[in-house]
């Protein structure tokens, strides 16, 4: 058991081919997902609203807008965190729930789920 990393990938929604894989923490105790600022910027994702967040030792407040994942062959838009350099790089709760997977810490990875409606 430990930590659980995978290869993902982020693209604009509106612009699918600006894209580029990332290597993130799955991390089930975070709502939202965090990326660098930096790869956001470079793929054109918007500013789109601010968020205030508990965590990274305190309450912070970070811009946020949506950008689309891919993990597993799924694709889902997801509210991204643009995260400062002190910041870890991580995929949140909610991501995870809307690629319809669950964290594997046994096998050290991810597991598909039958999603609900």
């Amino acid at each position: 058991m430990g930590f659980v990393h995978v290869n993902i990938r982020l693209s604009n929604p509106s612009e699918p081919d600006r894209a580029e894989e990332v290597n993130v923490l799955v991390d089930t105790g975070a709502t939202l997902s965090v990326f660098p600022s930096g790869l956001l910027d470079r793929l054109g994702i918007q500013r789109t609203g601010q968020r205030r967040l508990r965590g990274f030792g305190g309450v912070i407040m970070r811009a946020t807008g949506t950008v689309n994942l891919t993990y597993g062959g799924e694709v889902a838009g997801v509210t991204a965190v643009f995260g400062e350099d002190s910041d870890p790089t991580v995929m949140g709760v909610t991501a995870l729930e809307s690629l319809g997977f669950n964290v594997n810490p046994v096998a050290g990875g991810l597991d598909r789920v039958e999603m609900l409606i």
